[in-house]
């Protein structure tokens, strides 16, 4: 069967086999949008497996998803669906990608808090009685769902009116995609507690099948896809962001943060990221391999290869 390179992300490449998609999660790691010419033992079949653990638990709760078959030690085999830019999509489209991301969030974090302080979004707007002052880090009174594009050069975020539009769903298929995102995030957030995580935000993709049901595709729940805080550390105030925490803290101690976004804000050539240590990235292996048994409640035994001590 031909084997045709269909994308290569950051860290995940996908490869058409016609009827069927392969994925593929390598070692590669980045922040600050930059990939960092060092790999990460294990990273892609922790985060492979992370997906496979999720798409089993989606399956087991009648969620239609798009994975067909793991591939050891960091692929798995997926259905394929079209591409179809909006103006090609009627509401008899089947087999494609709905071109929608479904962020779902549970705490004030991340670009959410910056909309906060900007003024963009209120504490109604997140469902906060009047008055109240919303502060970084806070557990939202109920699951705040957005959605933004997901074919456009820059994701921007929409109004259901044009999410419908450009989407082809009805509006009961909104309704029920928004229930699905919502039952998956609930069951990650209650089965990954009692390993000691705190399920923060994450987003999904999802596509009409051949009989236009709808299916989760790509991959989600994993330490790449979601943000995922330490339950003991926010007990005691502290929000610990893991898997690539630890890596984005050796940047901002050596310098070099500081010095690209200088050079962003600037206008100047970005510097080019060093490679990582020997002792980060043995670290930075254990971390992944820490939260893959944190989130998946399984322990990490590798193919064929010697876990780092």
């Amino acid at each position: 069967m031909q084997r045709k390179l269909l994308m290569k992300g950051k860290v995940k490449e996908a490869y058409d086999l016609g009827d069927r998609l392969e994925f593929r999660f390598t070692d590669n790691i980045s922040v600050f949008d930059k990939v960092i010419p060092s790999q990460i033992p294990f990273k892609g079949e922790t985060l492979s497996r992370e997906g496979v653990y999720w798409f089993d638990r989606a399956e087991k709760m009648g969620i239609k998803t798009h994975f067909l078959e793991y591939l050891p030690p960091a692929g798995m085999l997926c259905k394929k669906v079209d591409i179809l830019q909006p103006g090609q999509i009627t509401s008899r489209s089947k087999n494609y990608l709905i071109p929608l991301e479904w962020i779902c969030r549970w705490f004030v974090a991340g670009s959410l808090y910056d909309r906060v302080k900007d003024g963009k979004i209120s504490a109604k707007d997140l469902g906060y009685p009047p008055g109240h002052t919303v502060v970084s880090g806070e557990r939202l009174p109920e699951p705040f769902i957005e959605v933004s594009t997901k074919l456009e050069k820059t994701d921007r975020l929409l109004k259901t009116e044009e999410a419908l539009q450009i989407s082809g769903l009805s509006a009961k298929e909104y309704e029920d995609a928004r229930e699905i995102v919502l039952k998956i995030d609930e069951d990650i957030g209650k089965s990954v507690a009692s390993r000691g995580l705190i399920h923060v935000d994450g987003k999904k993709e999802l596509a009409f099948d051949e009989d236009r049901q709808i299916m989760v595709i790509d991959v989600y729940g994993t330490a790449d896809e979601d943000r995922f805080w330490d339950k003991a550390s926010y007990e005691a105030g502290r929000f610990v962001d893991l898997s690539k925490e630890f890596v984005r803290q050796h940047y901002r101690q050596t310098g070099y943060k500081d010095q690209l976004y200088s050079a962003r804000e600037a206008g100047r050539e970005e510097p080019p990221i060093p490679a990582l240590p020997l002792q980060v990235i043995e670290e930075t292996s254990r971390i992944y391999i820490k939260l893959f048994e944190m989130i998946t409640g399984e322990r990490f035994e590798p193919a064929g290869k010697k876990v780092p001590q």
